[in-house]
């Protein structure tokens, strides 16, 4: 009889486990569901690891949801600035940092450093136009301040005056200016 008791004890315990595996399951698979009906992407990459470091560690609610919560504010701040990257057309490799302003003598690192910041002329709303001759740095330098801006979160647009002039003669001619954004 006793073993009788045994074997059903364990056949109990067994089939508890199942239903709590399959609970489990059904719960994981109902927050996957949820998380991309609220468009959560960065919590659903992460949430199962997180959910186990915080089961193993025991952490506290409020912790668990902290670091979700971090992850996906990272993970937006990223895909912004992709999306802003490529929004802008910046030429590739152009930062303040590989600008030569030795080259450029009469060009203050001090202002320019002052445009990237882009605090007061971007409150008023004015835009930047560099001008001068060929091979002054004009485009190294436009982008690499778009760059700079773009980090700080600032939306960008680089253009070059020729590529302006023409989209400005295709919508002269077809009666309609296309949109950048």
């Amino acid at each position: 009889m006793t073993v009788e008791l045994l074997a059903l004890a364990h056949e109990r315990a067994c089939e508890a486990e199942l239903a709590e595996a399959i609970a489990t399951d059904l719960d994981a698979a109902r927050v996957e569901l949820l998380l991309n009906e609220l468009r959560l992407p960065g919590v659903k990459a992460i949430w199962p690891k997180l959910a186990a470091q915080s089961d193993k560690e025991v952490w506290p609610a409020a912790r668990f949801l902290a670091a979700l919560a971090e992850h996906e504010a990272a993970d937006r701040a990223r895909r912004r600035i992709e999306r802003h990257m490529a929004e802008a057309r910046l030429p590739a490799g152009k930062t303040l940092t590989t600008f030569d302003f030795e080259s450029v003598p009469m060009l203050s690192k001090a202002q320019v450093m002052a445009l990237a910041a882009g605090d007061v002329w971007l409150m008023t709303g004015a835009n930047l136009l560099l001008f001068g001759p060929p091979g002054g740095g004009k485009t190294h330098l436009g982008a690499a301040i778009g760059l700079a801006l773009l980090e700080d979160g600032w939306r960008v647009l680089f253009a070059r005056t020729t590529d302006l002039v023409q989209r400005l003669q295709v919508a002269r001619r077809e009666l309609a200016l296309e949109s950048d954004r």
